[in-house]
């Protein structure tokens, strides 16, 4: 009973969740939300044949069909898409199309084959599932993790836009591929148990949970989007960076930087980012980056957080502030999260806050 409860609230959110983020309601990463909605879909046909088994009726007995089995391969590429759109909002798909193909076709050619001889073809399908499935999933992983570093280009505070509640849902999808499969081989044709089907509905409801919470991860402003792509693709380790500014501007622009930080205390914005800088200093997103860059050895995300770790280390070291929290400290130095900041800290200064502020308070 339970375990039929749990089907039905699987398919049933999958299928409402999918809806959700093609309408797209949050106006938020549009295309990646866009295939994002249809993985999620074609993730719910997976518990219709499950709900099918559950009515028990021949009329309506969905033997393996054979448009449904090929589109259900198709979920880990349209999960993959999805993370490109969402590491880079002008992805081309039409470049790749072919590569994305050839897996699908040679497994559509099996199907036929499987279903026109009497030959059963059923292992050689559950090995080009896994292979499908684990190919795209390490594909997604390394773009998450692209990412992450790509974004440290032009944002300074990166924790929720850094898609880490994706990784875990690949690392969940990984689970789920090699847990299904493994299942299947040994219990053909019996449906999922009630473990499975409850660990994967408690993944439905961490991705309802992020998805509907999620940030728009580039500049909305198309200006502000372009050089902050322009700059990610800079930043690829064959990209030579171009000469952009003169020595001397280049003295003049760090002292002009430096100066405009420290007297505004522009670091204290917790929304700031490469663009809304620039426009400060009336330059382009790209000469402020060379300047960054180039100037102080650093990215942007680094050189404002410099800024912002001293500025806690002060609120630490003062005695008057004791009643604050580690999470208000972090809120009243620029930072989004306590976690960005305990890491932070502790990356620059080589200690947490908590064990800074104790050793303040012993001296």
């Amino acid at each position: 009973m339970i375990d039929n409860l749990l089907i039905l609230l699987i398919f049933g959110s999958l299928v409402l969740l999918g809806t959700m983020l093609i309408a797209n309601p949050l106006h938020v990463n549009r295309r990646a939300n866009i295939w994002f909605g249809i993985f999620l879909l074609v993730w719910a046909s997976f518990w219709l044949e499950e709900i099918v088994n559950m009515i028990n009726s021949e009329t309506l007995a969905l033997r393996p069909i054979f448009l449904l089995t090929f589109i259900q391969f198709l979920s880990p590429i349209t999960f993959y898409i999805s993370i490109r759109y969402f590491t880079n909002p002008e992805y081309k798909i039409g470049r790749n199309v072919f590569l994305y193909l050839i897996m699908p076709l040679i497994y559509l050619t099996l199907l036929i084959l499987d279903s026109i001889l009497a030959a059963d073809f059923k292992i050689v399908l559950i090995i080009f599932i896994l292979l499908q499935g684990n190919t795209y999933t390490f594909l997604s992983l390394f773009q998450i993790r692209k990412h992450k570093r790509d974004i440290q280009q032009f944002a300074s505070n990166t924790f929720e836009i850094d898609l880490l509640w994706l990784k875990y849902i690949v690392l969940a999808t990984l689970f789920l591929v090699v847990g299904i499969t493994i299942f299947n081989l040994l219990f053909i044709d019996e449906p999922l148990n009630l473990f499975m089907n409850g660990f994967t509905y408690l993944v439905v409801l961490f991705t309802a949970y992020h998805s509907l919470k999620q940030k728009e991860i580039f500049p909305a402003d198309n200006v502000e989007r372009a050089e902050a792509l322009l700059l990610v693709n800079d930043a690829e380790p064959d990209v030579i960076q171009n000469k952009i500014l003169t020595d001397d501007r280049l003295v003049e622009a760090k002292a002009q930087l430096y100066d405009i930080i420290t007297k505004q205390e522009l670091y204290l914005d917790v929304e700031l980012n490469l663009g809304k800088l620039a426009k400060k200093l009336n330059m382009s997103s790209h000469q402020l980056s060379y300047v960054i860059n180039n100037g102080y050895n650093q990215n942007f995300y680094g050189f404002i957080n410099k800024f912002r770790i001293e500025k806690a280390k002060k609120l630490l070291a003062d005695k008057d502030l004791d009643k604050y929290s580690i999470i208000g400290i972090a809120f009243e130095s620029g930072f989004n999260s306590k976690t960005s900041f305990n890491t932070t800290f502790k990356k620059i200064t080589g200690q947490t806050p908590s064990d800074f502020k104790k050793t303040c308070s012993d001296l």
